[in-house]
This record gives C-alpha cells, structure tokens and sequence, in this order.
C-alpha cells in the first residue's frame, strides 16, 4: 500500500492486451441453473485486480451476491456468482441483465483501466462537473459539521459526499462546485485556501503527531468506496487503539493458515452477511498486493463464510506471523468500515447551498455523533443517509429524533425524515471454533467443471 506502488505486471501490459485481444472476455447470464439467483459465469484472459473488477461492478449494479466460486490459475480466469436484487429476488429485468454483461465485459476488455492512487489526507482535485476534496484525520463529535461548516464559509456548494468513521479515525470524500456559479473550483488561490482551512481544522483535532494531515492535490480517479478503503489503511485504522480494545462489540472471525503443499495461505472470514461485504474484503486483498487464485463465497444464510487462497503478487505465500497479523487486522477493519453503529436516517428534502452545514449543526447541538454517512444530489433535490448515535455510543432516544426531525424542517423547510432503526448488533462467533475450509475439497474431490468454471 505505498505511495510508489508500481507491480512488476504492470511491465507486461501490452502483452495482456494482446492476450485481452485474442480471447476476449465471455459473460453468461443463466435464469434457469437456480431457483432462488440469477447466475452470471465470468471468463476471461488473467491479470492482476481481475476479481475486484467483476465485484466491483456487480456491487455498483445495486446486486447482493449470495454465492461464488471463483478460479484463476494460469493464464485463465473462470467465476461463477449467484446473485439477487436487494430484495433477495432473481434479476429479470432485461435492463439490468443486459447492464451486467455490457458493464463486465467493458471493465475487462482492452480499454478497460486499472487505476491505482494513493493520497493523504487532504486532497483537492478539478473534475469537469466538481471539485474533489479528500480528508482524513482524528474522529471527535462535531468533525463533519466542523468541515462543512468551513466549506459553507468558503463559498462551497456540496455536492456529494461520503464520510466513513472507523477506530477513532475518519475519512471522507467531498465534491464541491463553486456556489455562486456551480462550477468547479479551479482557482489555485482558492484551493490553497481550502486546504489550509480543512488542514488546520483537522490538524486541531488530532492528538496522535505520527498521523497529523498533509496536503497535496491530485487528479484522484478511483471507485470512491475503494478509494476510501485505500484512505482509513493508509491512516491505519487497523491498529488497535485502546477503545476498541475496551469495546464489547464482537469482531469478524478471521484466521490464515498456510497450506504448504500448494503454497497458498488459505485466508477464512466468518462474519455477519451484509451489502458489500465481498467488496470491501476482495479491495483490501488486492490494495495490499495479494493475489486471489481461488475462492468460495456463501452468504445465503444470516451469516457470510468466505475462503481465500492467496499468494503475494510474487507468487509466494505469507511468510511470517506479523504479516499473518496483519492481514487478519486489516481485514476485520475493512469489514467492520461499512458496520456503522446508531440508527440510520434517511434525510431528503430541496437541496440548497450551505444544507449540510445546517443538518450537521442541528445533530451537533443534540449531542448526537455521525459514524458514517452518504450525501446525494438528484436533480433539485438533496437525497442523505446518516448513522448516528448519542455522544456516549448508544442508541438515540425516539424524543430527541423527533425534537431533531422538527428542528431540521424549521431550518430547511418541506423535509423528508424517515427512521430506518437500530442496526443489530452481530451475534457472537467463537473464536475458538476451527477453521473451517469451504473450498478445499475443490482442489482434492471435486473437478472445476462441478461449478461450470472449465472454458469450453
């Protein structure tokens, strides 16, 4: 995960794209195979990132991928996946169907483009609709009406956002214009400005000198939510801190073991089944220079089990127990990023200069702590997410949602406030169970064509 991260592959990409060229890249929708998923078979010319690519773009098609059968020896790639809608259905909209193929071949095809960045702290980057801030820094109670606060200041219109809190850190994605003009904002002096103010700000609310802010700007152009990943293990969220050493919170079961006969290390995730969750653990594998060969995914249940083989993209396995550690840590933080604590609120009302300035004042001044939230602009209207909890961690009592819900329409006008409920809290996993191994007996019983996976 370093700045200069470069792998040696990337020498060789005239080569995959002639590979890309020769044999490009088969996706096959299948409505028939199962009675409760529709299932999409992948097949294309290896490269490294392939696997996050494919989920990438099933995760961003709004599809909850149920279960998975993935394999990439050699110079061949073959997955299947069984996905649902968000509702648990088939896919039968032709639309959507069409959007699967369409999407998955483009991402895999000869312009298809890997991008990797990494950047620190605050960083501000010109689009052609807006401006992208980036932050990272210390998590406190009021930090996200502090920011916005600051960017109102500044002539800011927000755009969108995403802010996700982890470990007593924070980071966030913020896209701006220029309010008077709803441009973006271009002008070096008003950037600077930027930057200096949000830095300064979160430079306040560190306490930990080794992860104060920095300032630089790029041309950023990665998936925001990966980006985001990226962001927290650069900050290292994975290191833990003495609160969530104190927490009561269960943590995801992680454990690797290395397989020495194959030279895999053989990763295995049991956790409570959620959106994303492959995402979010197939983006930190591949950030942190692992190559998936193979794996097995099921989450049909309340509860996801996920196995890995895994190699370094030097073909060797983990080799030491702090890297074993480490891989573990980093795994469960990535999980346990997008497991926001409080009740979800679901905020959309006429967007306007300077709205998440007062929504965030109004959350601040009832003591209530965003863990995590998601901002949008549909047309004229301004469509929020927010996760909050009191400023001891828990619950929110329903008087004070109403108090806020009223306070929120005589700062904003018409507004729409609906209370999505208390998230479970997951239930307990022995950490003494042994390692289960979903997807060994592949390797030992059962030939890869069980799975549809063998090209014809």
């Amino acid at each position: 995960m370093d700045a200069d991260f470069n792998p040696t592959w990337e020498s060789d990409d005239e080569y995959e794209k002639f590979i890309q060229k020769m044999n490009p890249p088969r996706v096959i929708i299948d409505n028939e195979t199962s009675l409760i998923a529709t299932v999409v078979k992948v097949d294309s010319a290896n490269k490294n990132g392939i696997l996050l690519e494919v989920v990438q773009v099933l995760t961003d098609l709004n599809l909850v991928i149920n279960k998975a059968y993935i394999t990439s020896d050699g110079g061949w790639f073959m997955d299947v996946f069984n996905v649902t809608d968000r509702e648990g259905k088939k896919i039968k909209d032709e639309a959507i169907l069409n959007s699967i193929t369409n999407c998955i071949r483009k991402s895999l095809g000869t312009d298809s483009n890997y991008i990797r960045s990494r950047r620190q702290s605050v960083d501000i980057a010109p689009s052609t609709n807006y401006t992208s801030i980036e932050l990272t820094g210390t998590d406190r109670p009021g930090l996200l009406s502090d920011v916005s606060a600051v960017l109102t200041d500044l002539d800011c219109n927000v755009v969108s956002a995403e802010i996700w809190t982890h470990n007593t850190r924070a980071a966030a994605i913020i896209r701006v214009t220029d309010k008077h003009a709803a441009l973006p904002i271009t002008d070096p002096d008003w950037v600077a400005k930027i930057e200096e103010r949000l830095s300064n700000l979160l430079r306040g609310s560190s306490s930990d000198l080794s992860r104060g802010p920095r300032t630089s700007v790029s041309k950023c152009t990665t998936h925001t939510e990966r980006r985001l990943h990226q962001m927290m293990f650069d900050d290292r969220d994975y290191v833990k801190s003495d609160d969530m050493a104190s927490s009561n919170i269960v943590r995801p079961y992680v454990t690797l073991h290395n397989w020495d006969d194959k030279d895999y290390s053989v990763v295995t995730i049991r956790c409570k089944d959620r959106p994303k969750l492959l995402f979010d653990t197939v983006c930190t594998l591949t950030d942190m220079k692992y190559v998936v060969f193979h794996a097995s995914v099921n989450a049909e249940g309340s509860e996801a089990f996920q196995e890995f083989y895994i190699r370094h993209t030097d073909g060797s396995p983990v080799n030491s127990e702090a890297e074993k550690d480490r891989v573990i840590e980093c795994l469960k933080a990535a999980i346990e990023r997008r497991v926001s604590e409080g009740v979800k609120l679901e905020l959309c009302t006429a967007d306007r200069v300077g709205l998440l300035s007062e929504v965030t004042r109004i959350f601040r001044e009832h003591s209530l702590i965003v863990t995590r939230a998601e901002v949008t602009t549909r047309g004229d209207k301004a469509v929020n997410t927010f996760y909050i909890c009191d400023s001891t961690g828990n619950p929110v009592n329903p008087k004070t949602i109403d108090t806020v819900r009223q306070a929120i329409v005589e700062a904003v006008g018409l507004t729409i406030l609906q209370v999505k409920g208390q998230i479970e809290e997951p239930k307990s996993l022995q950490e003494s169970s042994p390692t289960r191994f979903l997807f060994g007996g592949l390797f030992r019983a059962r030939p890869l064509s069980h799975f549809g996976l063998v090209r014809p």
